[in-house]
């Protein structure tokens, strides 16, 4: 059994893994003695991760952190300077290849930050896009411009505002799903031949919202540290 630590930037998540299967629990659920190794995705804080790694140490399990390399098995990354790529979208990438062989997919992690990453079929990372997340978005505009403000109680929709608020949420939406979009048309391929893959705290949201099929994963990252454990040479 592993424990799967996702350090983001705002949050850290913890799964189990026993074979394929993947549960997300809580620290308190953590089941120590029955662990084989700790596997890390980290982009967030070091010290998020410290209880972690501090009680994996006292019992000798492995602690296993993700890296990004030029080459995953057939699978190929569009950064010359592979280590600048951050490892949560590399690992959305790894994930996406692995779950939708010989599909080209469009990757959506929307959380703290929005992340579009283009994947072929034949498992060359195109490159991607990093935007503010929705509400990140919206609280750069409110707090860098003068008499723009938003509220708590508009929801996100793609209609024109008509009163600041709307406008504002509205304009974050409409220029998220405007990435997506882009990143589809690079691809210049058959709707047949594509997914969509949404992911992230707003990753089921974005999902409804597309004019396109879509599917929504919920363990992702999670997904695609499994694959990379079992296909990295350490």
């Amino acid at each position: 059994m592993r424990l799967l630590i996702d350090v983001g930037n705002t949050a850290v998540k913890l799964a189990l893994a026993e074979q394929q299967t993947i549960k997300v629990i809580a620290q308190s659920d953590i089941p120590w003695g029955k662990l084989s190794e700790v596997l890390v995705a980290q982009v967030g804080k070091s010290d998020e991760l410290t209880p972690y790694t501090v009680k994996a140490q006292q019992l000798n399990i492995p602690i296993i952190h993700a890296y990004v390399t030029p080459v995953l098995g057939q699978l190929h990354c569009a950064y010359t300077q592979y280590q600048n790529l951050g490892i949560d979208r590399w690992l959305t990438v790894v994930a996406c290849h692995y779950l939708y062989p010989n599909k080209h997919c469009v990757i959506v992690d929307s959380g703290t930050a929005t992340k579009v990453d283009v994947l072929s079929a034949r498992g060359q990372h195109l490159g991607g896009w990093i935007l503010p997340g929705l509400d990140m978005m919206v609280s750069s505009v409110v707090s860098n411009t003068q008499k723009v403000f938003s509220d708590e109680q508009s929801l996100y929709t793609q209609e024109l505002g008509k009163n600041t608020p709307n406008a504002v949420k509205n304009g974050a939406l409409v220029a998220t799903l405007g990435a997506v979009y882009a990143g589809i048309a690079s691809l210049e391929c058959d709707k047949h031949d594509l997914n969509v893959i949404c992911a992230g705290g707003y990753g089921e949201f974005i999902s409804q919202q597309l004019e396109c099929e879509t599917l929504f994963h919920d363990f992702l990252v999670f997904q695609g540290l499994l694959f990379w454990r079992k296909n990295i040479q350490l």
